[in-house]
């Protein structure tokens, strides 16, 4: 009994023997290490050292005296032992960082901090001596430049470089070139930092994708072979002629760079590179645009480039109150996002609505290929024959450098007579002659009714109301009819009272878009609101509406010519921004009001011309 109760003792210290051992092993140490004496101005390594995993590695918030250059590199070791037919092993993880001293004295580095299976562990700080270059005595200097490097090692322009390469210096307006933003390097990358491509001010932007995995190809540029590889390539199509400069970028890169140092391995002596941060700022870039011939013809939309225009319609005979599908087809090669609608002449029965468009389009260094389809419907109201005359369609021609102008064929649309009932907005008018009298009257049947001789119908009750009734109704009539007149009349006053307060709830919609972050579509409900306020204030059809008409009726208004460059200022920001990179929410929100504040501006300057105009 005695020796069960001892081996039971003997096996309970074992067991706690064994968990202390393995509470040991288990134990996570985290330390610190660092140069105890480092030269001003020089790198030096700062290396955290874990034996498990971890993460969310935290560097102390006061480290006065030093700049991080480049970390935390992370590397993993693993060893394994066996003594005595007992195996052990090991692991770490180390994290290094590159910094530098920036004035001399003593500093200490506090702990850092690391999670390490959901326990926060700190480091050992550390003191580092900073000295001056001058205290390093010469044969010291000397003896340690095979070991740390005297100087620290420093990256050339010639180097690594960026350059923004434009595949044209001088075009015309709206015609497409490229910009490509390349990295020429001798040097190993490491690792990328803050990029800051620059803006394409006065420019339409479409970025052409590149492929993910590039292979570095070798360029020999001013008589040197470089490793060359493109950041960024885009396709502009300048709004404006003169002179356009695209300004500087600024991109921090890390480089693998030689230090100077040989250490032995088993291979042999080798040299021991460290990473070096550097930013590369791109050049900027000035193109010259050319304006386009002034001999513009009245088609032109502002369409660049080689293109081909076709046209059909379907069907051809139909019944009224049936649809029509009229469809344009502009094909080729050009700015073609930018360019606008060609005006269709309907008949004037013709209900017709706003056009659907749609792009199929791929994005090429000669610029945007594909096609654009103008797509409209339109609703004949009455029974006949109509025309829809030829529909021109100008573009300026790069290969020629002149304007062409295609034209579709004339259509003839007949429309037979179709059901009333299906009318969706006017009333079917059906024309057909009304017999007055038949030839034959029917026969009186039944029991004749008798009627006194002292019975008159002059002056009686009916006689009077035969007058006074008719008389009513009349004048009920002309009230009536002439309060519609004047209502209708009135249809532009009205229009105009209201253009505000329509544009206020445009701005609105564009508003609930500003808040989702949708660019495209924030810009053109500005677009819409500006373009019906116009269309309200000046009485003008939004489908004659354009800037020169906009711009020469706000003149004749007396309208101050800043005011007025700020609303051609904004519809042109509108128009590029829908195509152009993704702006900055700030940027939207100061358009957004700055909208808000022109247009009450607008208001208040015509209700004092029109009250001067009254007087």
């Amino acid at each position: 009994m005695k020796y069960v109760r001892k081996r039971k003792i003997i096996y309970v210290f074992t067991a706690l023997f064994v968990s202390m051992a393995m509470s040991v092993n288990a134990q996570v140490t985290f330390r610190a290490a660092a140069p105890a004496t480092v030269v001003k101005g020089e790198q030096f390594r700062l290396t955290y050292t874990l034996n498990k995993e971890g993460k969310d590695l935290r560097l102390p918030s006061d480290m006065d005296g030093f700049d991080v250059l480049f970390g935390p590199s992370v590397s993993r070791s693993y060893s394994q032992r066996t003594v005595n037919g007992k195996t052990t092993s090991e692991s770490s993880v180390s994290y290094t960082y590159i910094l530098v001293a920036q004035k001399e004295g003593t500093f200490t580095i506090g702990p850092a901090t690391i999670n390490v299976d959901g326990s926060t562990y700190r480091s050992n700080a550390v003191q580092i001596k900073v000295i001056s270059p001058d205290q390093i005595p010469k044969s010291q200097a000397q003896q340690e430049s095979g070991k740390s490097g005297s100087s620290s090692p420093t990256i050339k322009s010639t180097d690594a470089f960026i350059r923004a390469i434009v595949s044209k210096n001088t075009m015309y307006e709206q015609e497409g070139f490229t910009v490509t933003f390349r990295l020429y390097t001798t040097l190993n990358v490491v690792d990328f930092g803050k990029i800051e491509f620059p803006e394409f001010e006065g420019f339409m932007v479409e970025e052409i994708e590149l492929p993910m995995n590039q292979q570095l190809k070798i360029e020999q540029y001013n008589g040197k072979s470089y490793y060359t590889a493109d950041l960024r390539k885009t396709l502009l199509f300048p709004q404006r002629s003169g002179k356009i400069t695209i300004p500087s970028g600024r991109i921090e890169m890390v480089f693998s760079v030689p230090s100077g140092k040989r250490i032995s391995t088993f291979f042999g002596s080798q040299e021991v590179a460290v990473d070096v941060k550097k930013t590369l700022v791109t050049n900027p870039v000035s193109v010259n645009v050319t304006p386009l011939p002034p001999d513009k013809p009245d088609s032109f939309t502002g369409a660049v480039g080689s293109f081909t225009f076709r046209s059909k319609i379907n069907p051809q005979e139909v019944k009224a109150n049936e649809p029509v599908t009229f469809t344009l087809e502009i094909s080729g090669t050009g700015n073609l996002k930018l360019i606008q609608n060609p005006h269709v002449e309907f008949p004037s029965n013709f209900e017709v609505y706003d056009p659907t468009v749609k792009n199929e389009l791929q994005i090429t260094t000669n610029g945007l290929t594909g096609t654009r389809k103008i797509e409209y419907i339109a609703i004949p109201r009455y029974e006949g024959s109509y025309v829809i005359p030829p529909v021109e369609f100008s573009y300026f021609d790069l290969k020629s450098r002149s304007y062409k102008t295609l034209k579709s064929p004339q259509y003839t649309v007949q429309v037979a007579k179709g059901d009333p009932v299906s009318a969706t907005s006017n009333s079917y008018v059906n024309q057909q002659e009304v017999k007055v009298e038949d030839d034959i009257r029917f026969l009186k049947t039944g029991k004749p009714s008798f009627h006194s001789r002292n019975d008159y119908f002059v002056g009686s009750l009916a006689y009077w109301l035969w007058y006074i009734v008719p008389l009513v109704l009349f004048i009920a009539f002309y009230v009536v009819n002439r309060k519609q007149a004047k209502q209708n009349a009135n249809i532009a006053f009205v229009r105009n009272k209201r253009a505000n307060k329509t544009a206020i709830k445009r701005l609105k919609v564009a508003e609930s878009y500003l808040k989702q972050h949708k660019q495209e579509e924030f810009y053109s409900e500005v677009l819409r609101a500006l373009w019906g306020y116009f269309s309200d204030k000046l009485s003008i059809p939004l489908a004659n509406l354009s800037k020169d008409n906009i711009e020469k009726e706000l003149t004749d208004y007396d309208i101050d010519k800043k005011l007025i460059d700020t609303f051609m200022r904004i519809l042109n920001t509108c128009e590029f921004a829908r195509y152009a990179p993704v702006k900055s929410d700030m940027a939207m929100d100061n358009l957004y009001n700055e909208t808000l504040e022109v247009i009450g501006e607008m208001e208040n300057q015509l209700k004092l011309k029109n009250s001067k105009r009254r007087k």
